[in-house]
């Protein structure tokens, strides 16, 4: 199978290692993970993009030194399930059939704690000018990303300010405070509601 690469280093009697690896426009429907794991401790880029994959990447987990993941123009969905892999620093993952945003964030959040740049555009999840989002719904999914991933630098093709990591800190923790009051009052009128039963309960055995 035919792939590009660049930043060979071999040694003789030693198979050849590259830092970047690309199986893009490939027709793949598996990961090519024969090849791919043979560059376990220098592999840094790795581009899967414009192909039909839709299996979980678990194995991609052994790749040491990956710092970028390209994923771009596949069949993946909310629900893909990544590996540990704190080396990563850049997932693109667009054009893509996510359409559940609390659930992706919270994936990627969860596998890649020191990504810096997340792209995830022509997404569902993801609304913007270009797949018929209003401004509003960008602004909303943007803040809801940056207040789940703090540390993110780039979001799609735009930096992240400050000003904006500021009102995604202050939008999402009003929301987060209205919600931990919601769930006490149910709590409340659920212990209520018990023990207004277990006062029923007795008077119908006194009697």
């Amino acid at each position: 199978m035919d792939h590009q690469s660049s930043g060979q280093h071999s040694q003789t009697g030693q198979a050849p290692s590259f830092q970047w690896l690309s199986f893009a426009y490939q027709g793949l429907t598996e990961i090519p993970y024969e090849t791919i794991l043979t560059q376990t401790e220098s592999l840094e880029v790795l581009d899967l993009s414009n192909n039909s994959l839709e299996e979980n990447p678990a194995l991609l987990g052994r790749l040491e030194k990956l710092s970028t993941l390209i994923l771009d123009c596949n069949n993946y969905t909310s629900h893909i399930k990544f590996p540990y892999m704190p080396s990563v620093t850049t997932v693109c993952i667009n054009k893509n059939k996510i359409n559940n945003l609390p659930v992706f964030v919270e994936e990627i959040k969860r596998k890649f704690p020191n990504i810096k740049i997340l792209s995830m555009m022509n997404n569902e999840a993801a609304p913007s000018y270009f797949n018929g989002g209003s401004l509003t719904q960008y602004k909303d999914y943007r803040q809801y990303v940056i207040s789940q991933i703090p540390g993110l630098e780039i979001l799609d093709d735009t930096e992240v300010l400050e000003k904006e990591r500021a009102q995604a800190r202050k939008t999402y923790r009003l929301q987060q405070s209205r919600q931990r009051q919601r769930q006490r009052r149910r709590k409340e009128d659920s212990s209520k509601k018990q023990t207004h039963t277990q006062k029923k309960s007795s008077a119908i055995i006194d009697q």
